[in-house]
């Protein structure tokens, strides 16, 4: 992952988890807590693709793990939204640019009742019961139905700084190849290669002195 991703990742990651400890999380809804961090990840897993979105949701779930008032074993939540961020990856748009608020909307939904079956399911393994107390069946239906009213507001902005990031002219993607200035910043916005054009110069340059020369004969013949 590049500088800039990192950097953007991670100042979102923190706002996302600050917000969600110390506002979401007192506002004591019945069910779940809206997922502030979820949607992040899947807002910038829907721009980098599976491999981005693996990275950051294991950075985002295991950052969640280690902070306080985590009553979980570490690296339960790093395991959900490393998965959730895999899987969100692979519906990327190929052109980058999201056409219809369907596709994201039901990215969201499946990706609320994902970490909380995943999530509850890990527990099982380790021995935490607390779903079943709980009730899963309303940990399902408020997670996906707090994050579906939470998301509108989150993934759009989350993704357009994403895409904001990745067009960054500073960045090797967008740099230009030695030898083809297509940008125009140094042919002018004419899209030719420096090197026709020093071959052109170097032509006239060649043209100018034969017909000199052809002057220069003429002149003494006479």
């Amino acid at each position: 992952m590049r500088v800039n991703r990192i950097l953007l990742s991670s100042s979102l990651i923190v706002v996302a988890l600050v917000i969600q400890v110390s506002v979401l999380a007192r506002l004591h809804l019945p069910g779940a807590v809206p997922d502030l961090l979820l949607l992040t990840v899947l807002g910038l897993a829907l721009v980098y693709g599976h491999v981005g979105g693996a990275l950051v949701g294991f950075a985002a779930g295991l950052l969640a793990d280690l902070a306080p008032p985590a009553d979980h074993a570490a690296g339960r939540y790093a395991l959900v939204l490393c998965v959730i961020g895999y899987l969100a990856g692979l519906v990327k748009p190929e052109s980058g640019q999201v056409k219809s608020a369907t596709g994201p909307m039901v990215v969201v939904v499946a990706a609320a009742l994902g970490s909380t079956l995943l999530y509850a399911g890990v527990g099982a393994l380790v021995g935490d019961t607390a779903a079943r107390h709980v009730g899963l069946g309303g940990l399902l239906f408020t997670s996906a139905l707090y994050d579906l009213l939470l998301a509108p507001f989150v993934v759009p902005g989350v993704m357009a700084l994403a895409r904001r990031a990745e067009n960054d002219p500073l960045a090797e993607t967008n740099s230009p190849k030695a030898g083809d200035i297509s940008s125009g910043w140094l042919s002018g916005g004419t899209g030719l290669r420096i090197g026709g054009q020093r071959g052109g110069l170097r032509v006239k340059a060649a043209r100018a002195r034969v017909a000199r020369a052809g002057r220069i004969k003429g002149v003494k013949r006479l």
